[in-house]
């Protein structure tokens, strides 16, 4: 696929991400009549019929994607593509990184407020980005979670990750989540170990990766 053409489809994609959350909003928070939900159900049926073409394998990385040292079209946290994603738009500064993002009420969890799931995910994400930010693409080996204050849904908000510590392939990650226009009120703090795995690990996982290759 060129360049062209390969830009071309991450804009489609994104484009029909954007619309899918939206349409996940809207069946979250509208109390539409039954009836009406069943149509919509069967419409939904015949639209998916119109997925046409190369389905991927369970370990084959999607065409417009980078990995592991880039874009990920479809992730759950980050993906312009994906309808479940708030999405994470991440950016470095001085000290690691930070994201912004504002999750909605299709990521609720007690009414008025995100899930808890989602917060230890957006987290767990930037913080893996903060270890590929230093050269060391890793995976989570755990990850402690702190609820300080409940997480608003519709409230913009700011997550921060920095590297604090390198120990060979093992490193130590500090995040929190707190509101954009009030940085200094922490709603949720995390302190994440993560290890990058050695070459024939890392292609045994990911044999599509060219990243890996020889």
């Amino acid at each position: 696929m060129s360049g062209e053409d390969l830009e071309l489809r991450r804009k489609a994609v994104a484009e029909l991400g954007g619309e899918l959350r939206s349409l996940m909003e809207t069946v979250a928070r509208t109390e539409t009549p039954t009836e009406v939900l069943q149509e919509l159900a069967g419409e939904v049926q015949r639209l998916e019929a119109r997925f046409t073409g190369h389905r991927r394998e369970r370990s084959e990385i999607p065409s417009v994607d980078v990995f592991p040292f880039g874009l990920r079209m479809y992730s759950p946290a980050t993906g312009h593509g994906s309808a479940f994603a708030p999405p994470l738009e991440i950016e470095e500064v001085e000290d690691g990184l930070v994201g912004r993002c504002t999750m909605g009420v299709a990521h609720e969890g007690p009414p008025g407020f995100a899930h808890g799931g989602m917060s230890a995910m957006l987290l767990d994400e930037l913080m893996g980005w903060a270890c590929a930010a230093k050269g060391l693409p890793a995976m989570t080996i755990a990850l402690d979670v702190r609820y300080q204050r409940p997480v608003p849904v519709e409230m913009p908000l700011l997550m921060r990750a920095r590297v604090t510590g390198i120990e060979g392939r093992k490193i130590t990650v500090s995040g929190s989540v707190v509101p954009e226009d009030d940085p200094d009120t922490v709603l949720v703090a995390a302190e994440g170990r993560f290890v990058a795995p050695d070459l024939d690990r890392a292609r045994s996982l990911f044999p599509g990766a060219k990243g890996y290759q020889n």
